[in-house]
């Protein structure tokens, strides 16, 4: 079985996204997410999505790294507010 090597870009195609390094930092940018909103609950995934995300954390599985950097990077806005950052 032919599997993609985890990275940010091919988890955006994994998730039927535009991937390429210009879609994927305007997609961080607008879809930040609120410090109590977790990843897999955001309003903007589908059910297939959200399922897969879910998881990928849950079996700490080989996408299970990616989909945290993805988490942290929806989260950025938050952190930095909570710590007087933003």
């Amino acid at each position: 079985m032919n599997v993609p090597t985890p990275r940010m870009t091919n988890l955006f195609l994994q998730l039927g996204l535009d991937a390429d390094e210009a879609a994927i930092a305007q997609f961080i940018k607008t879809h930040q997410l609120p410090a109590d909103v977790r990843l897999s609950e955001a309003p903007y995934w589908n059910d297939a999505q959200r399922q897969f995300l879910s998881e990928q954390i849950k079996e700490d599985a080989a996408w299970a790294i990616v989909v945290d950097q993805l988490n942290e990077s929806l989260h950025e806005d938050a952190v930095k507010a909570s710590t007087g950052q933003g």
